[in-house]
């Protein structure tokens, strides 16, 4: 396949990923509202809390999600279809035996600390259970249909994606008014109804991998030679995610134990609309990612790459453009949608938001890391560098830091992985160069992003705190940025090709004019 139609595969399929972001944004953000005005500040922050706990085990189903991806891709980057279908039963078999793993984790040790050793209320103990239990079932269908989820990504039918993540958000919109209406506990409504829609999901993912991907309908067995070496990419993913997956609900317990649930709703607001922002990067990743190892395993190392770099800078960019405007007018915004906003809760966003334009850059990183099949130091490097953010988080709070002074490790901590993370994939592939992914990447982008928010922020101080201002300084910092990044952002040939597009789309005729 040239390039050409890579590009364009890309652009599709990061297109197909926009509008359902832009759909799930518009839904999730006022089902929030109003989620976080019915169940009140205590039962949200309940819900995120109990939920985070569930979520620690994340770091063994995100092991077995990046393996899944990589060797599907990989398989298909080869064209070695048997492969690609002893690959696919074998995972399927990993993730039933994980799946069994969590189950018996979570039903002893997880059902022990919820009940014993988090900070809530006595009377909302058996609410808290019901979504400890609704959190869990959640969690073993996701784990389940990971190898279906892998299929769609690595064949890159984003469209698949989009569909059913909008019918997900519709379903939480319905969540939404059922808990208007009903009269018992809205907390376990809310739980249980959380579990139905995640059923839903699952069995469609499933039913359409199996309609439109042979592998996922093969009769093969597992192979006991791929699983070991599945296994041992996997250990030793377990070992990053563990890193990353404890730090999050780490710092969330943390925060529990020094604060209570109430600066637990203020931080599961806070990480909730960096989600969604952060997806707008995010979306774009999707579609690279598949791309960067087929090259790799193609054998197109140049290609594979100059991708990881146009990642790295595109995904920043296309992140600052929508937090810069957020990230000023952040107050404003909570207000508007909740109306009663959890204190803290816009420093948490703002230190958030930092942590996620840095942590951008380092997505196709890690893809391009995974691709090579050599992890085992990456991964050990990254869990020992992310697990240093809790004692740091702990001490500050120890010491009478206010709660958001919390977050200031993690942002360092993210820049420190990031480089981190880079070293070891030169390492790995000595076509990579420091020199230019520091200054040419990283440098430029801050320096874009700086001065995009300086002027941004310029404009915000002249004008009262209303819409109006909203508006303005939203319009004002995304023409600066898009120029900044045009200019500065941009190599000559990224240029010519926009320009040329630009000239294309002007000197196209008008519906019913000849020539």
């Amino acid at each position: 396949m040239s390039n050409s139609s890579n590009n364009k595969r890309i652009a599709k399929n990061t297109l197909f990923l926009y509008l359902r972001m832009i759909v799930v944004i518009i839904i999730g953000l006022y089902t929030s509202r109003v989620i976080l005005q019915t169940l009140g500040v205590e039962d949200y922050g309940i819900y995120n809390l109990v939920g985070g706990i569930v979520s620690m085990l994340s770091f063994l189903n995100s092991a077995m999600v990046g393996a899944s991806q990589r060797f599907i891709s990989y398989e298909l980057g080869c064209n070695n279809i048997q492969k690609l279908k002893k690959v696919f039963a074998t995972s399927i078999i990993a993730h039933c035996t994980l799946a069994v793993i969590i189950l018996i984790i979570g039903e002893t040790i997880g059902l022990w600390f919820v009940n014993t050793q988090l900070n809530i209320n006595a009377d909302r103990m058996i609410a808290a259970n019901w979504v400890y239990q609704c959190s869990i079932g959640i969690f073993l269908l996701t784990i389940v249909s990971v190898p279906f989820n892998a299929c769609i990504v690595a064949h890159e039918r984003m469209k698949a994606f989009a569909y059913v993540s909008i019918l997900e958000a519709i379903l939480k919109l319905l969540i939404v008014y059922v808990l208007l209406i009903v009269l018992i506990d809205k907390l376990i409504t809310y739980s249980i109804l959380m579990l139905c829609t995640s059923t839903i999901t699952s069995c469609i993912y499933v039913l359409y991998c199996r309609h439109n991907f042979e592998e996922s309908r093969t009769t093969v067995i597992g192979d006991k030679r791929l699983f070991r070496e599945m296994f041992a990419f996997t250990s030793w993913s377990i070992i990053g995610n563990f890193g990353f997956t404890f730090r999050d609900q780490g710092s969330n317990i943390i925060l529990n134990l020094f604060y209570g649930t109430t600066l637990n709703a203020a931080r599961g607001i806070a990480q909730q609309v960096n989600g969604i922002i952060s997806n707008f990067a995010g979306n774009f990743i999707m579609a690279l990612n598949p791309q960067i190892t087929k090259q790799y395993a193609s054998g197109k190392t140049e290609q594979s790459v100059k991708l990881v770099y146009t990642g790295s800078r595109f995904s920043f960019f296309l992140l600052s453009i929508i937090t810069i405007p957020f990230f000023i007018n952040i107050d404003y915004l909570l207000k508007i949608w909740l109306g009663s906003v959890p204190e803290y809760t816009g420093l948490f966003l703002r230190l958030v938001m930092i942590s996620s334009l840095i942590g951008a850059m380092a997505n196709p990183i890690v893809t391009a890391l995974q691709a090579t099949g050599k992890i085992k130091v990456f991964q050990i490097m990254i869990c020992v560098i992310m697990l240093c953010e809790l004692p740091c988080a702990y001490l500050i709070l120890k010491l009478g830091g206010a709660p958001y002074t919390a977050m200031y490790p993690t942002i360092l901590i993210t820049l420190i992985a990031l480089f981190a993370r880079f070293i070891i994939l030169k390492k790995m592939i000595p076509a990579y160069s420091l020199k230019f992914f520091s200054f040419s990447i990283v440098f430029r982008n801050v320096l874009i992003a700086f001065a995009s928010f300086i002027v941004s922020q310029y404009v915000r101080d002249c004008f009262d705190t209303s819409f109006l201002s909203f508006f303005v300084t939203a319009i004002v910092s995304f023409v600066i940025t898009v120029i900044l990044i045009y200019i500065f952002g941009l190599n000559s040939n990224e240029r010519n090709i926009l320009n040329s597009k630009l000239k294309q789309l002007i000197n196209r005729p008008l519906p019913g004019k000849n020539g």
